[in-house]
């Protein structure tokens, strides 16, 4: 089956799913309808792009060569800010590695780099002005094509820059390479530059010695931060951008390698925009052989995204999305309606004397009870980590599973039970395999199979429908809520938010299988 989806999903609105196959590039529905787009709302794209490789990245190549090949993806980004063109698209961000490719060692991408001046101490425009540095032709272009297009645009490339010996963090050839997003605004000028701080095993590129911090200004949106990859399950720059209470929106270049069931990549980008309430703009790599695709345009409360691992051509994705966007957990909380399903939640949390809760049952005023004392706890690796988890059986039930410091709840119901086996995982500590940093999870997981080992196993496919509460005693403020469902759908949580010191994650009314549901905290101070 092909996973090939552009869905928007609403909160609030009816639980189907508006799926939108095939082109080369996808509207959603009902954006243009007017001659000219609502003042309050402004038109993005994002470009998920098969980018041509180098067949051996390995090898010595001239700047000729090496600008041949570049050329070619740069032709297939102008295509594309074209197509965007004529839907009036204000902002576009194409992907991570986009443009070179990767897998190169710092020597042979050398040929591959174009000198970058600080945009704080130069105003230059690299359209107009081609002559004044050398080995600019890549900025040259992707200035070109901003104008072209009428639009800021956001893309990725290598940079060089020199250095010398009284520098103490001066490598020893001489020269800073860095992985860098770069900022053109709609007139071609060069408004600022990110390098990326958190790499991923990348030998080609060095970590800047301070931390980019950078927001851009846009007339149509207000303020932009900049950031790539890996650096989302950072503290900084990431985190400490979105503190700046004026940045409503993110660009996020990635070439990001999906991991199930808790770090695919669309998951992790609706998580953050539904975690910060903020609009997120991702542009992934397309190379589904090396499990690299999805990209999307996600705010708090709708997604239109795309993941794909069978059609091996690029994919454009445009949406009109607001200036200022809701939070989830403002909208819901507005309401202030109750719900039999929340009122027991809120009431086994409270230990309400109406609803006593202990190892082995619970008792509401219902006088509903759930006998526990045949869940076994058992453990199994997910992600690379230890899971302590305990098996779902039943068809509605409330259970828990703890792990050093943090305590994970389920309160759910099942309209019918499936031939499958779901378990509710846990796990507080150093994650270490692929990066070093500390995470707290309460995760709701389809398993592979029906035996214990296959809890934690990557499986995009599911029929189990719930209705459930997932809480944990979190130590961090810092939780994103992942929601994935069969065939690789997103679903918006219907209500997220702190009580009694619990952090807490519903859902009603699944359109598809569940795959996961969890709660993602990052610990930053213990990294």
């Amino acid at each position: 089956m092909s996973y090939r989806f552009m869905v928007c999903i609403m909160s609030g609105a009816s639980n189907k799913l508006a799926v939108f196959l095939g082109g080369c590039f996808i509207v959603a529905l009902g954006v243009y309808g007017r001659e000219h787009s609502v003042p309050e709302h402004y038109v993005a794209a994002v470009y998920e792009h098969q980018s041509i490789l180098s067949p051996n990245p390995l090898a010595l190549t001239t700047r000729k060569q090496a600008l041949e090949l570049m050329n070619q993806n740069l032709d297939i980004y102008e295509e594309q800010v074209m197509n965007a063109a004529q839907k009036r698209v204000q902002i576009i961000v194409f992907p991570e590695d986009g443009i070179h490719g990767f897998n190169f060692t710092r020597t042979s991408i050398y040929p591959f780099l174009d000198f970058m001046p600080s945009p704080q101490l130069v105003r230059w425009n690299p359209c107009l002005e081609p002559h004044r540095f050398n080995d600019t032709e890549v900025l040259q272009r992707l200035s070109c094509m901003a104008i072209k297009g009428e639009m800021f645009l956001v893309a990725n490339l290598g940079t060089k820059q020199p250095c010398y010996s009284s520098d103490p963090g001066c490598p020893n050839d001489g020269r800073y390479q860095f992985n860098t997003n770069v900022v053109f605004s709609d007139n071609g000028t060069l408004v600022d530059r990110y390098r990326k701080h958190n790499l991923y095993f990348e030998a080609a590129f060095d970590t800047p010695l301070k931390v980019d911090h950078i927001i851009f200004d846009t007339p149509f949106a207000g303020k932009f931060g900049v950031f790539t990859c890996f650096d989302i399950l950072f503290f900084d720059p990431t985190i400490r951008l979105i503190r700046d209470s004026e940045v409503k929106h993110v660009v996020f270049p990635a070439a990001w390698m999906n991991q199930l069931p808790l770090l695919a990549a669309i998951q992790i980008q609706q998580a953050f925009a539904v975690a910060f309430g903020i609009n997120v703009l991702a542009a992934n790599i397309h190379h589904s052989s090396l499990g690299m695709t999805g990209s999307g345009i996600h705010t708090p409360l709708k997604s239109f995204w795309y993941h794909d691992m069978e059609n091996p051509q690029g994919h454009l994705i445009i949406a009109q999305i607001a200036k200022n966007p809701i939070g989830l957990i403002a909208t819901e909380n507005a309401t202030g309606r109750i719900d039999p399903s929340h009122s027991k939640f809120l009431k086994i949390l409270a230990g309400d004397p109406y609803c006593e809760k202990d190892a082995q049952e619970v008792h509401c005023e219902e006088a509903t009870k759930w006998n526990m004392d045949t869940l076994p706890t058992f453990y199994s690796e997910m992600m690379y980590d230890n899971f302590t988890l305990v098996p779902i059986w039943g068809k509605e039930g409330f259970l828990h599973v703890c792990a050093k410091d943090l305590c994970c709840y389920l309160l759910y119901q099942r309209p019918e039970l499936s031939k499958e086996l779901y378990a509710l995982g846990v796990f507080d500590g150093l994650h270490t395999v692929h990066g070093t940093y500390y995470i707290q999870v309460c995760a709701l997981v389809k398993c592979g199979g029906l035996g214990f080992d296959t809890c934690g196993q990557e499986i995009s496919e599911a029929t189990g429908i719930f209705d459930f509460h997932l809480w944990g005693n979190f130590s961090t403020s810092y939780i994103f809520p992942l929601l994935l469902t069969s065939g690789m759908t997103l679903e918006v949580p219907g209500q997220l938010g702190w009580e009694n010191d619990h952090y807490f994650l519903r859902k009603s009314g699944l359109s598809s299988g569940l795959v996961t549901a969890a709660l993602y905290g990052r610990l930053y101070e213990r990294d």
